[in-house]
Protein backbone atom coordinates (compact mmCIF):
# COMPACT_ATOMS: atom_id res chain seq x y z
CA UNK A 1 0.00 0.00 0.00
CA UNK A 2 1.71 3.72 -0.76
CA UNK A 3 1.69 6.19 1.48
CA UNK A 4 -0.68 8.40 -0.06
CA UNK A 5 -3.08 5.13 -0.40
CA UNK A 6 -2.64 4.54 3.58
CA UNK A 7 -3.52 8.60 3.93
CA UNK A 8 -6.61 8.40 2.28
CA UNK A 9 -7.74 5.96 4.30
CA UNK A 10 -6.87 7.25 7.65
CA UNK A 11 -8.80 10.68 6.63
CA UNK A 12 -11.77 8.41 5.80
CA UNK A 13 -11.72 7.08 9.38
CA UNK A 14 -14.21 8.34 12.06
CA UNK A 15 -12.57 10.94 13.77
CA UNK A 16 -12.67 9.23 17.16
CA UNK A 17 -11.23 6.59 16.06
CA UNK A 18 -7.73 9.03 14.56
CA UNK A 19 -7.60 10.95 18.10
CA UNK A 20 -8.11 7.97 19.99
CA UNK A 21 -4.28 6.66 19.42
CA UNK A 22 -3.26 9.42 21.35
CA UNK A 23 -4.72 8.72 24.29
CA UNK A 24 -3.39 5.63 24.52
CA UNK A 25 -0.28 6.80 23.85
CA UNK A 26 -0.34 8.74 26.68
CA UNK A 27 -1.94 5.98 28.93
CA UNK A 28 0.94 3.60 28.20
CA UNK A 29 3.48 6.17 28.97
CA UNK A 30 1.83 6.57 32.19
CA UNK A 31 2.76 2.81 33.26
CA UNK A 32 6.63 3.21 31.44
CA UNK A 33 8.88 3.07 35.02
CA UNK A 34 11.08 5.40 33.73
CA UNK A 35 8.18 8.45 33.23
CA UNK A 36 6.56 7.24 36.48
CA UNK A 37 6.85 10.85 39.31
CA UNK A 38 8.12 12.62 36.30
CA UNK A 39 5.29 14.17 35.20
CA UNK A 40 3.37 17.60 35.30
CA UNK A 41 3.12 18.68 38.88
CA UNK A 42 1.25 21.87 40.45
CA UNK A 43 2.52 22.04 44.45
CA UNK A 44 4.98 20.60 46.02
CA UNK A 45 2.65 17.21 47.05
CA UNK A 46 5.83 14.14 47.43
CA UNK A 47 4.74 11.41 44.62
CA UNK A 48 3.26 8.17 45.72
CA UNK A 49 3.13 5.36 43.85
CA UNK A 50 0.14 4.56 41.66
CA UNK A 51 -2.89 2.66 43.18
CA UNK A 52 -6.71 2.10 42.17
CA UNK A 53 -7.64 5.86 42.29
CA UNK A 54 -4.63 6.39 40.03
CA UNK A 55 -6.24 4.13 36.85
CA UNK A 56 -9.24 6.59 37.67
CA UNK A 57 -6.94 9.65 37.31
CA UNK A 58 -4.89 8.13 34.05
CA UNK A 59 -8.46 6.90 32.70
CA UNK A 60 -9.64 10.06 32.90
CA UNK A 61 -6.95 11.88 31.81
CA UNK A 62 -6.50 9.80 28.51
CA UNK A 63 -9.37 8.68 27.21
CA UNK A 64 -11.69 11.32 26.86
CA UNK A 65 -8.84 12.48 24.23
CA UNK A 66 -10.71 10.52 22.13
CA UNK A 67 -13.65 12.76 22.11
CA UNK A 68 -11.53 15.87 21.94
CA UNK A 69 -13.07 17.26 18.49
CA UNK A 70 -16.10 15.83 18.46
CA UNK A 71 -17.26 16.75 22.05
CA UNK A 72 -14.74 18.79 23.17
CA UNK A 73 -16.57 20.50 26.11
CA UNK A 74 -16.98 16.47 27.25
CA UNK A 75 -13.45 15.80 27.04
CA UNK A 76 -12.29 19.24 28.67
CA UNK A 77 -14.49 18.35 31.85
CA UNK A 78 -13.36 14.92 31.82
CA UNK A 79 -9.94 15.22 31.78
CA UNK A 80 -9.87 18.46 34.41
CA UNK A 81 -11.36 15.93 36.71
CA UNK A 82 -8.75 13.44 36.09
CA UNK A 83 -6.07 16.04 36.31
CA UNK A 84 -7.40 17.34 39.49
CA UNK A 85 -7.45 14.23 40.73
CA UNK A 86 -3.73 13.45 39.69
CA UNK A 87 -2.68 16.36 41.83
CA UNK A 88 -4.66 16.12 44.58
CA UNK A 89 -3.13 12.57 45.63
CA UNK A 90 0.23 13.00 44.45
CA UNK A 91 0.74 10.61 41.36
CA UNK A 92 2.45 13.20 39.17
CA UNK A 93 1.78 11.32 36.37
CA UNK A 94 2.90 11.90 32.71
CA UNK A 95 -0.50 12.08 31.47
CA UNK A 96 -1.58 15.44 33.52
CA UNK A 97 0.80 16.78 30.23
CA UNK A 98 -2.60 15.92 28.37
CA UNK A 99 -4.84 19.07 29.82
CA UNK A 100 -2.93 21.78 27.79
CA UNK A 101 -3.30 19.41 24.86
CA UNK A 102 -6.89 19.46 25.49
CA UNK A 103 -7.42 23.25 26.06
CA UNK A 104 -5.51 23.76 22.91
CA UNK A 105 -7.99 21.84 21.50
CA UNK A 106 -10.70 23.04 23.09
CA UNK A 107 -10.05 26.61 22.37
CA UNK A 108 -10.25 25.75 18.82
CA UNK A 109 -12.93 23.49 18.46
CA UNK A 110 -15.66 24.27 20.89
CA UNK A 111 -18.51 26.32 19.19
CA UNK A 112 -20.99 27.03 22.04
CA UNK A 113 -20.28 28.18 25.61
CA UNK A 114 -17.07 28.84 25.10
CA UNK A 115 -17.25 31.92 27.75
CA UNK A 116 -18.90 30.27 29.96
CA UNK A 117 -16.23 26.96 29.84
CA UNK A 118 -13.13 29.52 30.33
CA UNK A 119 -15.08 31.02 33.12
CA UNK A 120 -15.72 27.56 34.93
CA UNK A 121 -11.80 26.87 34.22
CA UNK A 122 -10.52 29.76 35.94
CA UNK A 123 -13.39 29.26 39.20
CA UNK A 124 -12.60 25.66 39.69
CA UNK A 125 -8.40 26.44 39.97
CA UNK A 126 -8.92 28.26 43.19
CA UNK A 127 -10.32 25.32 44.79
CA UNK A 128 -7.51 23.05 43.58
CA UNK A 129 -4.67 25.63 43.84
CA UNK A 130 -6.31 26.41 47.68
CA UNK A 131 -6.15 22.31 48.52
CA UNK A 132 -2.84 21.79 46.89
CA UNK A 133 -1.63 24.81 49.05
CA UNK A 134 -2.99 22.74 52.30
CA UNK A 135 -2.01 19.33 51.39
CA UNK A 136 1.80 20.37 50.66
CA UNK A 137 4.15 21.27 53.08
CA UNK A 138 4.37 25.33 52.20
CA UNK A 139 7.01 25.05 50.02
CA UNK A 140 4.75 25.94 46.85
CA UNK A 141 4.41 30.02 46.78
CA UNK A 142 1.67 31.65 45.00
CA UNK A 143 3.30 33.22 42.45
CA UNK A 144 4.09 29.60 41.38
CA UNK A 145 0.20 28.82 41.08
CA UNK A 146 -0.61 32.05 39.01
CA UNK A 147 2.28 31.12 36.97
CA UNK A 148 0.64 27.25 36.17
CA UNK A 149 -2.67 29.02 35.33
CA UNK A 150 -1.04 31.81 33.45
CA UNK A 151 0.36 28.68 31.09
CA UNK A 152 -3.22 26.94 31.01
CA UNK A 153 -4.34 30.04 30.47
CA UNK A 154 -2.05 30.81 26.91
CA UNK A 155 -2.58 27.14 25.95
CA UNK A 156 -6.24 27.73 26.02
CA UNK A 157 -5.56 30.97 23.93
CA UNK A 158 -3.50 29.01 21.23
CA UNK A 159 -6.33 27.44 20.77
CA UNK A 160 -8.72 30.03 20.41
CA UNK A 161 -6.03 31.74 17.72
CA UNK A 162 -6.17 29.04 15.93
CA UNK A 163 -9.83 28.95 15.27
CA UNK A 164 -9.80 32.69 15.03
CA UNK A 165 -7.50 31.48 11.77
CA UNK A 166 -9.34 28.27 10.75
CA UNK A 167 -12.69 30.66 10.43
CA UNK A 168 -10.71 33.68 8.99
CA UNK A 169 -9.33 30.83 6.31
CA UNK A 170 -12.69 29.65 5.36
CA UNK A 171 -14.12 33.22 4.77
CA UNK A 172 -11.18 33.42 2.58
CA UNK A 173 -11.87 30.63 0.40
CA UNK A 174 -15.47 31.59 0.47
CA UNK A 175 -14.41 34.83 -0.49
CA UNK A 176 -13.02 33.14 -3.78
CA UNK A 177 -15.21 30.96 -4.59
CA UNK A 178 -18.14 33.94 -4.60
CA UNK A 179 -16.18 35.73 -6.68
CA UNK A 180 -15.25 32.21 -8.86
CA UNK A 181 -18.66 31.49 -9.44
CA UNK A 182 -19.72 35.18 -10.28
CA UNK A 183 -16.87 35.37 -13.04
CA UNK A 184 -18.37 31.85 -14.06
CA UNK A 185 -21.64 33.66 -14.18
CA UNK A 186 -20.44 36.66 -16.41
CA UNK A 187 -18.56 33.97 -18.89
CA UNK A 188 -21.56 32.01 -19.42
CA UNK A 189 -23.76 35.21 -20.01
CA UNK A 190 -20.70 36.45 -22.96
CA UNK A 191 -21.01 32.89 -24.31
CA UNK A 192 -24.81 33.18 -24.34
CA UNK A 193 -24.96 36.49 -25.71
CA UNK A 194 -22.52 36.11 -28.44
CA UNK A 195 -24.19 32.78 -29.55
CA UNK A 196 -27.29 33.26 -29.24
CA UNK A 197 -28.10 37.12 -30.60
CA UNK A 198 -26.05 36.48 -33.30
CA UNK A 199 -28.06 33.68 -34.55
CA UNK A 200 -31.30 35.07 -33.92
CA UNK A 201 -30.29 38.69 -35.33
CA UNK A 202 -29.56 36.78 -38.60
CA UNK A 203 -32.14 34.95 -38.59
CA UNK A 204 -34.67 37.42 -37.64
CA UNK A 205 -33.20 40.07 -40.64
CA UNK A 206 -33.35 36.48 -43.45
CA UNK A 207 -37.15 36.20 -41.71
CA UNK A 208 -38.38 39.69 -42.75
CA UNK A 209 -36.11 39.37 -46.27
CA UNK A 210 -38.38 36.72 -46.37
CA UNK A 211 -41.67 38.92 -46.25
CA UNK A 212 -40.83 40.44 -49.35
CA UNK A 213 -39.59 37.44 -51.69
CA UNK A 214 -43.16 35.62 -52.50
CA UNK A 215 -42.79 36.95 -55.96
CA UNK A 216 -39.48 35.31 -56.15
CA UNK A 217 -40.38 31.49 -55.42
CA UNK A 218 -36.57 30.86 -55.44
CA UNK A 219 -35.16 33.59 -53.60
CA UNK A 220 -37.83 32.89 -50.61
CA UNK A 221 -36.46 29.14 -50.91
CA UNK A 222 -32.55 30.35 -50.39
CA UNK A 223 -33.47 32.58 -47.50
CA UNK A 224 -35.89 30.29 -46.08
CA UNK A 225 -33.39 27.86 -46.25
CA UNK A 226 -30.82 30.11 -44.93
CA UNK A 227 -32.81 30.80 -41.43
CA UNK A 228 -33.10 27.18 -41.09
CA UNK A 229 -29.45 26.54 -41.80
CA UNK A 230 -28.68 29.58 -39.65
CA UNK A 231 -31.54 28.10 -36.54
CA UNK A 232 -29.31 24.68 -36.67
CA UNK A 233 -26.14 26.27 -35.72
CA UNK A 234 -27.77 28.16 -32.76
CA UNK A 235 -28.80 25.01 -31.52
CA UNK A 236 -25.56 23.34 -32.23
CA UNK A 237 -23.45 26.10 -30.54
CA UNK A 238 -25.72 26.09 -27.74
CA UNK A 239 -25.77 22.65 -26.99
CA UNK A 240 -21.38 23.03 -27.37
CA UNK A 241 -22.33 25.50 -24.54
CA UNK A 242 -24.26 23.52 -22.42
CA UNK A 243 -22.11 20.29 -22.42
CA UNK A 244 -19.49 22.50 -21.41
CA UNK A 245 -21.18 23.54 -18.36
CA UNK A 246 -22.52 19.60 -17.69
CA UNK A 247 -19.93 18.47 -14.81
CA UNK A 248 -20.33 14.98 -16.64
CA UNK A 249 -18.88 16.36 -20.09
CA UNK A 250 -15.66 14.84 -20.34
CA UNK A 251 -14.78 17.08 -23.38
CA UNK A 252 -14.77 16.55 -27.13
CA UNK A 253 -12.80 16.89 -30.39
CA UNK A 254 -14.85 19.75 -32.06
CA UNK A 255 -13.23 22.60 -32.97
CA UNK A 256 -16.15 24.53 -30.39
CA UNK A 257 -15.64 22.53 -28.01
CA UNK A 258 -13.38 22.08 -24.97
CA UNK A 259 -12.36 21.11 -21.70
CA UNK A 260 -14.97 20.68 -18.77
CA UNK A 261 -12.84 22.16 -16.20
CA UNK A 262 -14.41 25.47 -16.81
CA UNK A 263 -11.89 26.75 -19.37
CA UNK A 264 -12.80 28.67 -22.15
CA UNK A 265 -13.60 26.54 -25.23
CA UNK A 266 -10.87 26.01 -27.99
CA UNK A 267 -10.69 28.57 -30.51
CA UNK A 268 -12.36 28.16 -33.61
CA UNK A 269 -10.88 26.87 -36.82
CA UNK A 270 -10.53 30.12 -39.47
CA UNK A 271 -13.08 27.88 -41.77
CA UNK A 272 -15.34 29.05 -38.93
CA UNK A 273 -14.84 32.69 -39.53
CA UNK A 274 -15.51 32.42 -42.81
CA UNK A 275 -18.75 30.24 -42.28
CA UNK A 276 -19.58 33.25 -40.46
CA UNK A 277 -18.87 35.88 -42.92
CA UNK A 278 -20.94 33.71 -45.06
CA UNK A 279 -23.65 33.46 -43.04
CA UNK A 280 -23.95 37.20 -42.80
CA UNK A 281 -23.77 37.84 -46.66
CA UNK A 282 -26.99 35.59 -46.59
CA UNK A 283 -28.61 38.00 -44.08
CA UNK A 284 -28.31 40.73 -47.00
CA UNK A 285 -25.43 42.35 -45.55
CA UNK A 286 -22.21 42.91 -48.10
CA UNK A 287 -19.24 41.83 -46.62
CA UNK A 288 -15.49 41.67 -47.67
CA UNK A 289 -13.44 39.36 -45.76
CA UNK A 290 -9.71 39.41 -46.37
CA UNK A 291 -7.06 37.65 -43.85
CA UNK A 292 -3.36 38.06 -43.56
CA UNK A 293 -0.64 36.41 -42.46
CA UNK A 294 -0.11 32.24 -41.31
CA UNK A 295 -2.19 31.34 -38.06
CA UNK A 296 0.17 30.54 -35.41
CA UNK A 297 0.11 26.44 -34.25
CA UNK A 298 -1.21 27.86 -30.03
CA UNK A 299 -2.48 30.63 -29.76
CA UNK A 300 -4.22 29.93 -26.43
CA UNK A 301 -7.71 31.88 -25.76
CA UNK A 302 -6.70 34.66 -28.75
CA UNK A 303 -8.59 32.24 -31.38
CA UNK A 304 -12.11 32.47 -29.97
CA UNK A 305 -11.70 35.98 -29.12
CA UNK A 306 -11.18 37.56 -32.34
CA UNK A 307 -13.75 34.96 -33.41
CA UNK A 308 -16.26 36.55 -30.78
CA UNK A 309 -14.98 39.86 -32.40
CA UNK A 310 -16.14 39.33 -35.33
CA UNK A 311 -18.85 37.85 -34.17
CA UNK A 312 -19.98 40.52 -32.18
CA UNK A 313 -19.54 43.51 -35.09
CA UNK A 314 -21.28 41.93 -37.41
CA UNK A 315 -23.91 40.87 -35.65
CA UNK A 316 -23.70 44.94 -34.57
CA UNK A 317 -23.84 45.51 -38.17
CA UNK A 318 -26.67 43.85 -39.34
CA UNK A 319 -29.35 45.01 -36.36
CA UNK A 320 -27.72 48.64 -36.79
CA UNK A 321 -26.26 49.21 -40.24
CA UNK A 322 -28.01 46.58 -42.47
CA UNK A 323 -27.02 46.99 -45.94
CA UNK A 324 -23.74 48.97 -45.51
CA UNK A 325 -20.56 48.04 -46.66
CA UNK A 326 -18.93 45.88 -43.94
CA UNK A 327 -15.18 45.04 -43.96
CA UNK A 328 -13.76 42.28 -42.15
CA UNK A 329 -9.91 41.92 -41.79
CA UNK A 330 -8.21 39.57 -39.47
CA UNK A 331 -4.34 39.71 -39.63
CA UNK A 332 -1.69 37.55 -37.76
CA UNK A 333 1.19 38.50 -36.52
CA UNK A 334 4.08 36.11 -34.81
CA UNK A 335 2.51 37.18 -31.02
CA UNK A 336 -0.83 38.62 -31.92
CA UNK A 337 -4.00 38.48 -34.13
CA UNK A 338 -5.15 42.02 -34.99
CA UNK A 339 -9.19 42.15 -35.96
CA UNK A 340 -10.73 45.19 -37.69
CA UNK A 341 -13.90 44.98 -38.36
CA UNK A 342 -15.91 48.56 -40.04
CA UNK A 343 -19.04 49.67 -41.90
CA UNK A 344 -19.55 52.78 -44.28
CA UNK A 345 -21.95 53.92 -42.64
CA UNK A 346 -24.80 53.69 -45.88
CA UNK A 347 -27.10 51.47 -44.77
CA UNK A 348 -30.68 51.36 -43.50
CA UNK A 349 -29.86 52.89 -39.98
CA UNK A 350 -27.26 54.97 -38.76
CA UNK A 351 -24.30 53.89 -36.71
CA UNK A 352 -24.77 55.54 -33.89
CA UNK A 353 -27.09 53.50 -32.92
CA UNK A 354 -24.69 50.99 -33.35
CA UNK A 355 -23.21 52.00 -30.19
CA UNK A 356 -26.54 52.16 -27.81
CA UNK A 357 -27.19 48.39 -29.18
CA UNK A 358 -24.18 46.87 -29.36
CA UNK A 359 -23.44 48.01 -26.01
CA UNK A 360 -23.66 44.95 -23.82
CA UNK A 361 -21.29 43.28 -26.27
CA UNK A 362 -18.63 45.65 -26.92
CA UNK A 363 -18.55 46.02 -23.19
CA UNK A 364 -18.05 42.25 -22.91
CA UNK A 365 -15.12 42.09 -25.74
CA UNK A 366 -13.49 45.07 -24.34
CA UNK A 367 -12.87 42.99 -21.10
CA UNK A 368 -12.26 39.54 -22.89
CA UNK A 369 -9.69 41.41 -24.88
CA UNK A 370 -7.78 43.16 -21.86
CA UNK A 371 -7.82 40.43 -19.65
CA UNK A 372 -5.70 39.07 -22.56
CA UNK A 373 -3.29 42.40 -22.39
CA UNK A 374 -4.92 43.47 -25.91
CA UNK A 375 -6.35 46.99 -26.90
CA UNK A 376 -10.00 47.12 -27.94
CA UNK A 377 -11.70 50.84 -29.39
CA UNK A 378 -15.31 50.87 -30.87
CA UNK A 379 -16.41 54.10 -32.31
CA UNK A 380 -17.42 56.49 -35.86
CA UNK A 381 -15.56 56.69 -38.55
CA UNK A 382 -15.25 59.55 -40.41
CA UNK A 383 -17.54 58.77 -43.09
CA UNK A 384 -20.31 58.10 -40.43
CA UNK A 385 -19.82 54.38 -40.49
CA UNK A 386 -18.42 52.73 -37.10
CA UNK A 387 -15.25 50.61 -36.72
CA UNK A 388 -14.09 47.83 -34.05
CA UNK A 389 -10.43 47.27 -33.98
CA UNK A 390 -8.62 44.63 -31.23
CA UNK A 391 -5.12 43.79 -30.74
CA UNK A 392 -5.06 40.39 -29.28
CA UNK A 393 -1.99 38.90 -27.75
CA UNK A 394 -1.51 35.32 -28.37
CA UNK A 395 -0.17 32.96 -25.37
CA UNK A 396 3.62 32.22 -25.22
CA UNK A 397 4.31 28.77 -26.97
Amino acid sequence: MSPETARRRWRRLHVTVRDLPLGLLFLVASFLPGLRGHGTQAGDLPTRPFDALAVVALGLECLPLAVRRRWPLVCLALVSCGFALDQLRGYHSAAGSTLPLVLISAGSHLERHRRTAAAALCVAYVPLAIGLSLRGSGGETPEEFVTFFLVLALAWGAGAWLRSTRITEAERRERIAARTRAAERNRIARELHDVVTHHVTAMVVQAEAARYLTAAPERLDRSLAAVSDTGRRAITDLRHLLDLLNPDHGGGTDADTGPADGAEPRSPAVGRVLTLVEQTRRAGQPVVFSERGTPAVSTGSADLVAYRVVQEALTNALKYAHGSRTSVQVRHGEREITVEVSTDGSGSRSAAASVAGGGRGLAGLRERVHVLGGDFSAGHGTDGGFTVRARIPGSPS
